[in-house]
């Protein structure tokens, strides 16, 4: 599976034998399981009535890992306290919201380079989504 952006880039599904190097490429071995979690939190958080926890799809991009999306819906309701955006997104423009929000987060807390790289490599590539408008309101 394949997500295309209105600029002909393509985030692609990371395969089932690349997973497990899939998150300490994206968040560093020592913020693994820190990160990991706080992309869920955010999730449940940003989409509280349709978000219940379940599988997640790994996307990466020229072979760079990129983000996480939930697997468990096609669409989410983004709504809540922690951004004034209330709209419908698919599963990835929710999962790219959610990660964004992990990388802006955590770096206030830990100094890494996985996570000013990856904030930067994920915001470069949602400006060419088809849900730009709408992963740029959520982030606001």
């Amino acid at each position: 599976m394949t997500t295309q952006a209105t600029t002909s880039r393509l985030a692609t599904l990371v395969p089932q034998d690349r997973r497990e190097t899939f998150l300490p490429g994206l968040f560093g071995l020592p913020l693994l399981i820190v990160a990991e979690n706080a992309v869920y939190t955010f999730m449940q958080r940003l989409s509280p009535r349709d978000y219940g926890g379940g599988f997640w799809n790994f996307y990466e991009y020229e072979g760079q890992p990129l983000f996480l999306a939930p697997a468990s819906q096609q669409r989410c309701r983004i709504e809540g306290g922690i951004t004034q955006y209330c709209g419908e997104v698919s599963a990835e423009a929710a999962g790219i919201i959610a990660t964004l929000f992990t990388f802006s987060h955590l770096s206030f807390r830990y100094e890494s380079e996985f996570l000013a790289r990856g904030y930067g490599r994920l915001y470069d590539y949602s400006t060419g989504h088809p849900e730009a408008s709408e992963i740029f309101q959520a982030i606001d």
